[in-house]
């Protein structure tokens, strides 16, 4: 009996660690690639975002990263941060219609951005490197899928290139992705409300005026009071006490 439960046991753990291998196996490749951060923004607005760059290679160092724009999704203003020991080239594109930036109507938007390494600081293997860019105003989309090539020192290049599928798996190279939300509506104060707080304001105004009032009755009353009782004092002291 004791044989059967130890048999039944050691069964268990056996397949646990069976899905465990699986689950762990199909998680890893998908937590490598290439992501930007943070993941999402809000329409309209402006943010500061890192396409961040994990080196996948036991032996090549990634040597060069091409980050492709949307075309569906054109940006009016996109700026890079410097990188140590990396160059960028911007390339650009035609818009019709133009974009508006401020007022300003552009008729070019980056289409291309091209980060690469000089001399020895390519990302190592077991390292990854953020690249950061800022952007806006963000276009009115759902999502911005950006198509990535990253190339390594031995001439291989990884394509993230594939973008996701609504509500199915991740794909086995995708690509980073932008999700972008509605921006929500300022909540101004209604006139019905402003009215309700000046009526509030004027009633708080005659109760302290009231208040006032009434406080300084009380103080003249008062001091009336001691006046009197020291006149009545003073006249008993002068008056003489009748004899017996």
């Amino acid at each position: 009996m004791i044989r059967h439960r130890r048999t039944a046991t050691a069964a268990a753990a056996l397949a646990l660690g069976a899905v465990a291998t699986a689950v762990l196996g199909f998680a890893a490749p998908a937590s490598a690639h290439v992501t930007v951060d943070p993941q999402e923004a809000t329409q309209g607005g402006y943010g500061r975002f890192a396409f961040r760059v994990p080196n996948e290679s036991d032996t090549a160092a990634t040597t060069k990263v091409e980050v492709v724009l949307p075309e569906n999704a054109p940006v009016g203003s996109v700026s890079t941060m410097p990188v140590p020991g990396w160059t960028v080239v911007v390339e650009k594109r035609k818009v019709d219609p133009p974009v508006e930036v401020h007022g300003s109507q552009l008729t070019e938007v980056v289409a291309k951005l091209t980060w690469t390494a000089t001399g020895d600081a390519g990302v190592k293997p077991g390292q990854f490197q953020e690249f950061p860019v800022s952007m806006g105003p963000l276009p009115t989309v759902d999502t911005m899928v950006f198509k990535t090539l990253q190339t390594y020192s031995d001439g291989n290049v990884q394509r993230w290139i594939e973008a996701p599928t609504p509500g199915g798996e991740e794909p086995e190279s995708p690509a980073p992705v932008l999700t972008l939300t509605a921006a929500s509506p300022s909540a101004a104060p209604t006139g019905g409300a402003a009215t309700a707080r000046a009526d509030d304001d004027d009633d708080d105004a005659e109760g302290d005026g009231l208040a006032t009032g009434l406080g300084v009755a009380g103080l003249v009353a008062g001091a009336g009071g001691l006046l009197l009782g020291g006149l009545a004092f003073a006249r008993t002291r002068r008056e003489p006490t009748p004899k017996a």
